[in-house]
This record gives C-alpha cells, structure tokens and sequence, in this order.
C-alpha cells in the first residue's frame, strides 16, 4: 500500500514537467517535425519543457495565444505541416527566402482570422485550395517565386479585404476569375508576372482605384484586346502588359495615355501609338467613327448608260477639273510657304541674335521663341497659355527664380555625356544651381514626362541630390538640380587628369560616404512612392556635398531622356561658337566639377551579370553596384585592375587575392596605411562588399541590412 502512495505522488509531480506545454506548442512541435533541414539552428529552443511557446524563435503571442509565425531566410527545408491550422488565433505566416516544398495544406485556410500569408521564394507547388474564399480577412497573399500551378480558384474573389495580391514567378494557368476587379476593390499591389495565364484582361480591372506602383501582367499569355477599362487606373500607376498574346488598338485613355511603347513590347498584335505599328483600316477600333464621311449603302452610284463615255456627267467633275484643282491648291501652298520664309528671314533673324548670348544652352528656345515669331504677341504676354510647353515648372514650393532669370544667368559647362550636358549656372543672387540639358524631339510624350519627372520631384533625402524645377518645350528640356560643390566619389577617390594635387580620403570619410549612400538607397528602394531601382549606380554618379556628405545623382535619368527624344549630340555648333574662352578654361580646371557625366567604359563592370539578361531592373542591380563602389573604396583601385600584361574586373581581381590568401597590405589602397587601427572597421566592411556582389541576386543582402550592419561600424567624427 506504501508503495502504491509513493507512485502516485511520483507521477503527480512528474505530470508537470510531462505535460506543461499547452495544446498550441505542441501544434508547432507538430510543425517542427515536419522540417528536414534546419542548418542555422533557428528551432533550437522549441522545446517540450517550456509551458507555451511564446518565447520560441519566430513566435508571436497575444494573450498568451499564438498569433504570428515568421522564420523567414533560414534555409529551412520541408513541408508546411496541416497543424498550423490548429492555430486558431493566427494572424500572420512569413516563411519567404526558405526552401520549403509541397503543397499547401487545406486546414490552413480554416484559420478564418489570418491576415497575411507570405511563402514567396520557396518550392511550393500545386494549386491554391478552394477554401481560400474563408479568409475574409486576408490583407497580404504573397505565393511569388514558388512552383505553383492551376487556375486561380474563384473563391478568392471572396477575399475582400486583400490589398496585396503578388503571385510573379510561378506557373499559374487560366483566366483570372470573373469579378476580379470589382471584388478586389481593396488591391493596392498587383503583380501577376511571369506566368501562364490566358484568356481576356478582365474589363473590370480599371474598378482597382486604390492600385499603387506598378500593375505587372507581363509574361503571362494574356489575349485579345487591351480593355479601355485600364485607363481608368490611376494615372500614376504604371501598367506593364509587356509579353502576352495581347492584339488591336493600344486604347489612348486616362492611364493608358502617353505611355512610352516599353509598356507594350512583346505582343505582336497589338498597333497604334505609342508603338510604330500602325494600325489597318479594319482594326476594331482603328479609326474614330468620325474618321469617315457617312457614306450611303448603294454608293458608289451603279452606271446606267455609259454609251457617251459621259456616265454621270450631270453628278460630278471630270478627272481634268479635278487635277486642276489639286495643281492649283499645291502651287498656293507653295506660295504661302515661300512667303512665309522670306516674312521670317526678313522681319525675325533670330540666328543672328542667338549667338549674341555666349550662354552655353540656347537662351532663345523659352523667350526667344516668342519674339522670333514674325506675328509675335506683345512683350508683355507670355508665350503660351500652355504653361506646360514654354515655361519653367517648379517642384519645390521654395523656389526663388523663374525662367528669365535662368536664361539670365552666367553658365559654364561642366561636363558632357551619351544623356546630355550639364551647366553650372550662377543666377544674378548668386544662387548655383546645375542645369541637365536632354535631347530634343519627343513632343508627343509631355503627359508621360511630367509624370515620371514629377515623381522625382518629390523625392526628398539628405542623400539624394534634389530636382527643383524643369522646363519643357518641343525643341528644349531642361532639368534644375541643386548644385553640389565638391565634385564625384570618382574624383575623390582617383583623382582626374590635370589635377596639380591630390589629396586622399582618410578612412572615417570613407565610411561615412559609404553610410550615407546606403542610407539614400534604402530610402529609394523602401520609403520612395514607387520604390525606386536606381539602376546606373557608380562613383560619377554620387556628388559630395560641402562637408563631404554623398547626395546620389542621375536617378530616373535614363528614362527621363528617352521620353525627351534620346540621346542629344554631345555638342552642338551653335554651343561651339558660343561658348567665351574663359568659360571654357574654367570648366576645364574648376575645382567644383560635379560628376553628372559618367566615366567612359567602365560603367558596365557596375551592373549585376544578370542585368543583360533580365528586362526588368531589380533592386538587387543596385546592391551589386554599392558592392563594387565599396571595394573601389577599399582598394583605391579603378573597376578595371591591371594584372601583369592583362586586366581584369575589379570583383574578380578580389576574388582572385582572397583565393590566393593574400595579405590585407596587398588588397588595402596605399593610402589607408595610416589608418593601420580601422583595420577590423575595413576587415567588416569588406565582407559586406563580398556579401553585395554574390553572383546570384538572392544571396545579396538588401540595402536596409546593408545599411544597419554600417551602423553598427564605430565612427570617428570628422573634425
């Protein structure tokens, strides 16, 4: 009997430490079992000891219930367990960037409380379960880079509440479900890329008002016609259909209207502007039903006698009247034409006057326009009612200047590239400000312009150069950009032809150029309105400003030209004649050169290896590139590294001494030797640079973890 007592009080004290975790730890132990791979050990502390699962890795708890599960880029491998669906206080599933497989299993959709389910950048495959349409309060679904297939079940349209619906890289096939837009009126993000869905674009798709960035259809199998519902998106979404099966009339409404043709490239079908297909007469919709006079059913008229060779006589010309006409109506052109010219060359010898200004970009194109015109209006008028050709346009409500005092000033040319020239002008205050020229032509693109430079505009950050105005007008575009007195990273880092001394960045200022580029990038890829990819980031492209803070430059700049009409020539003959000596020799030896001009031939050795490859530019292009520009600051070396008769990039030149073991001396540039004491500093931030220039554009670190990691570096001040 004594025995027996003893037993039971042992089992009643073992029951404790048995059975202490509740039924929800014991559901993500369930979970746990069915991961393979755990390599970084991130499930370590799940264990049975513990009362609840609260202070597990990757667990979130609210009231003691769990209400998030998020292990993201752990390299975990396996399958999604169906105990998760026990969970029935679950808000939030991220489990992106692992190499989980399988299907995804249908309790999870019986947890009618989720919010955001995250899987992309895993191997999941099979279809989305039917029972999807239960979430009805599911904000975020992101399945995107998975394996994926099967047509999008229709209950999804159920899901009222989504706002972000990003499904790119998979295999999804079929149309999308009827209803799609006017269900998913909540959708702020929408991506679809780079799958095999057909059928029509749904004409319910321009009900998507909330839509933000960029509604990505491409590559998929899209077919028939662009519905004219589209246009009524908002116009600063930017719709990409590139790649599909898409055919007809490119409809010109509302946020269909002046978008340039990379918008719509791939779809043999499709015709009309902005693309150089033209459209034939029998194109649904080819031609505006007033393009035609109405023309009776039994016409042209049936000939009843034509014995006299007169048949109809009484109805119309003959073919002899009718050439005369047209002689007569080509002579009178011509005629007015001549007097025209002769009215302009006499009364308005505006060539004359344009070389009186010794002004690098043609001061003539904004006033000059409006009093070279032989029937000009009065002094006082302005040139246009339409403030959006002939007039100076400020994007900063702080501006103190207009277009004359601009055409005023005094300007010297500081540098010349394939994207245009860039002027240093000084306004009569005093005030410098640097001024890109772009290329002329692309008159019919202003809608399209002003958006995109619009957008720029706003873009406000310490390491951001800043755009304060443009001027547009048929023959001249023009950007005004703050001016920034201390030349490019290039110059600071290697110095330039000609210069008579130069003095070398010690290391705090390095690290300090580095953080603060990093901090502008993050900015563009997170907090920017369409979450900007810079895509052309080197050192001519970051300006230092008076206390050698970087402001990043040249942002959007590539785009902005093409929708200008193209590369302009890089000098033209009215420039030549007018450009004083002493201007001249000052922009050639101006201590104050701002690099909005690119190196020749070593922009390329900047661009992530699958930037040739891949249309559509990442944010991961710019990480490589930081990556680069990291170990240019290193090393002092250029992007092109000598090696005994031969060169060679500067990535595998690196690659190459750490292969060989080479000692930091030989890999440091020369002149950080003094900084013999930064040399853990240095040691730090060359990892983050071999981080950056990973081949495959996964293993790049993004520029928030980038730029944290440099935070975390010790920093001199600079005195």
């Amino acid at each position: 009997m004594l025995a027996l007592v003893l037993l039971i009080l042992v089992l009643s004290n073992a029951q404790p430490l048995v059975c202490s975790l509740n039924i929800e730890g014991f559901a993500l132990l369930s979970f746990k079992q069915s991961i393979k791979g755990d390599p970084e050990g991130s499930l370590n502390n799940w264990n049975y000891s513990d009362e609840n699962p609260c202070s597990w890795n990757g667990v979130t708890c609210k009231d003691q219930r769990v209400v998030s599960v998020s292990i993201p880029k752990k390299k975990l491998s396996g399958f999604l367990s169906s105990s998760l669906g026990s969970l029935s206080q679950l808000r939030h599933v991220n489990l992106r960037n692992n190499e989980f497989f399988g299907t995804l299993p249908v309790e999870l959709f019986g947890v009618l409380g989720l919010q955001s389910l995250v899987l992309y950048g895993n191997s999941f495959s099979g279809s989305i379960p039917s029972q999807i349409g239960n979430l009805q309060y599911l904000q975020i679904l992101d399945l995107s880079q998975n394996s994926f297939n099967g047509s999008l079940p229709t209950s999804l349209i159920q899901c009222k509440r989504l706002r972000t619906l990003d499904l790119n890289h998979n295999n999804f096939t079929g149309s999308l479900p009827d209803g799609f837009g006017a269900s998913l009126v909540s959708l702020e993000n929408l991506d679809l890329s780079s799958n095999i869905f057909s059928g029509l674009i749904p004409n319910d798709m321009g009900n998507l008002s909330n839509l933000q960035g960029t509604v990505d259809l491409s590559h998929n199998s899209f077919s028939g016609s662009i519905p004219a519902s589209l246009g009524d998106l908002p116009e600063k979404v930017y719709i990409d259909l590139t790649y599909n099966n898409l055919s007809g009339r490119i409809p010109q409404t509302g946020a269909l209207m002046n978008r340039g043709p990379t918008a719509f490239i791939g779809n043999q079908g499709l015709c009309g502007p902005p693309l150089k297909n033209p459209c034939s007469p029998d194109t649904p919709g080819a031609n505006s039903p007033s393009s035609y006079p109405f023309l009776p059913k039994n016409y042209p008229p049936q000939n009843t006698s034509d014995n006299d060779g007169k048949s109809g006589s009484g109805s119309g010309l003959s073919k002899t009247a009718v050439i005369v006409i047209i002689v007569g109506d080509v002579v009178g052109i011509c005629l007015i034409g001549l007097l025209f010219s002769y009215c302009y060359s006499r009364v308005c010898p505006c060539s004359k006057r344009n070389g009186e200004n010794g002004y690098g970009f043609e001061k003539g194109r904004g006033k000059g326009r409006r009093e070279c015109l032989c029937f000009r209006k009065d002094e006082s008028e302005t040139l246009s009612e339409n403030v959006e050709q002939y007039d100076l346009v400020p994007l900063d409500a702080q501006l103190a200047f207009d277009l004359d005092e601009l055409l005023k000033a005094s300007a010297f040319v500081l540098g010349k590239s394939g994207i245009g020239i860039v002027y240093k002008v000084v306004l009569e205050d005093g005030l410098t400000l640097a001024v890109r020229r772009l290329g002329e032509g692309g008159s019919q693109r202003f809608k399209e312009f002003q958006t995109e430079v619009e957008a720029i505009g706003k873009l406000r950050h310490p390491n951001i150069v800043t755009l304060r105005a443009y001027y547009w007008s048929v023959d001249e575009k023009l950007l005004i950009y703050d001016f920034i007195p201390n030349g490019n990273l290039a110059t600071a880092i290697h110095g330039r032809a000609g210069m008579t001394s130069f003095t070398p960045l010690p290391w705090f200022v390095r690290l300090k150029i580095m953080k603060g580029v990093a901090k502008g990038l993050v900015y563009l890829h997170e907090y920017s309105p369409k979450k900007y990819v810079h895509g052309d980031l080197k050192p001519s492209n970051i300006l230092l400003g008076p206390n050698m803070e970087p402001k990043i430059s040249d942002f959007g700049l590539g785009r902005l030209a093409n929708i200008a009409g193209g590369s302009p020539t890089l000098q033209s003959s009215r420039m030549a004649s007018s450009e004083k000596p002493h201007q001249r020799q000052k922009s050639n030896v101006s201590s104050e050169v701002m690099a909005f001009s690119s190196v020749a031939n070593l922009g390329s050795y900047y661009q992530a290896p699958e930037a040739l490859k891949v249309v559509k530019p990442s944010q991961k292009w710019d990480v490589y590139s930081y990556g680069v520009i990291l170990l240019e600051m290193i090393t002092g070396r250029t992007p092109v590294v000598e090696v005994g008769t031969s060169e060679m990039g500067l990535v595998n030149w690196i690659q190459l001494c750490i292969e060989e073991k080479k000692p930091l001396g030989d890999v440091l540039d020369p002149f950080l030797a003094d900084d013999a004491d930064k040399e853990e500093e240095i040691i730090a931030v060359l990892k983050i640079a071999m981080a950056c220039i990973q081949s495959s554009p996964e293993r790049r670190p993004s520029m928030r973890h980038i730029s944290d990691a440099l935070e975390r570096l010790a920093v001199s001040s600079i005195e």
